[in-house]
């Protein structure tokens, strides 16, 4: 009878070394022939894009009785489709002296949504005298239902939330504005 063969525990680590070595060396040869399919994480953020503001005049809130300047802001102008279409959106914030003036070619009823338009806005209706007819406050960010003028109007100021109530602006003021020849 021959006597049984002890394994050693030193067959089995050369063994394991073996098979480490094995799959360590085609890790190796996979990772080289395939860096071009790797993607490197970023270390950077990246900043979702933004319109910048273009001042492209001035826009005065006059008090309807006595004729005084309630505030003046810059504006950016949008005076074709394309450019009231796109409007504030995608703006992340807009300082409270800035605004936007919509232009229409003629005084009607006007009707505004908030699409893709992050920040709260008071939206100021004036019809062709210049007049403030409709103030819709606290609008509501990024949804799709329409916010009335209730009346016809020619020209949309939009501004910050709580705009009008920190300026005391209200239906019967007027508005004046200068356009700037060449905008910034």
């Amino acid at each position: 009878m021959k006597p049984k063969r002890k394994t050693t525990s030193r067959i089995t680590g050369r063994r394991i070394l073996f098979l480490l070595f094995f799959i360590s060396g085609c890790l190796a040869v996979y990772y080289y022939f395939n860096k071009e399919e790797r993607v490197k994480p970023s270390t950077t953020y990246s900043k979702p894009y933004e319109p910048p503001f273009k001042k492209e005049g001035e826009l005065f809130f006059i008090k309807g009785v006595s004729n005084d300047t309630l505030k003046k802001i810059d504006i950016e102008v949008a005076a074709d489709d394309y450019e009231r279409t796109l409007g504030l959106m995608y703006r992340r914030s807009m300082a409270d002296s800035l605004g936007m003036l919509f232009i229409f070619d003629e005084e009607e009823p006007q009707s505004f949504w908030m699409r893709n338009t992050y920040i709260a806005l008071d939206i100021i209706y004036v019809n062709k005298e210049f007049e403030i007819i409709t103030i819709q406050k606290y609008t509501q960010p990024l949804t799709d239902w329409g916010i009335p003028s209730h009346k016809p109007a020619m020209y949309v100021v939009e501004t910050n939330v709580g705009f009008c109530d920190k300026h005391k602006i209200k239906e019967g003021d007027k508005i004046n504005y200068t356009q700037n020849k060449n905008p910034e």
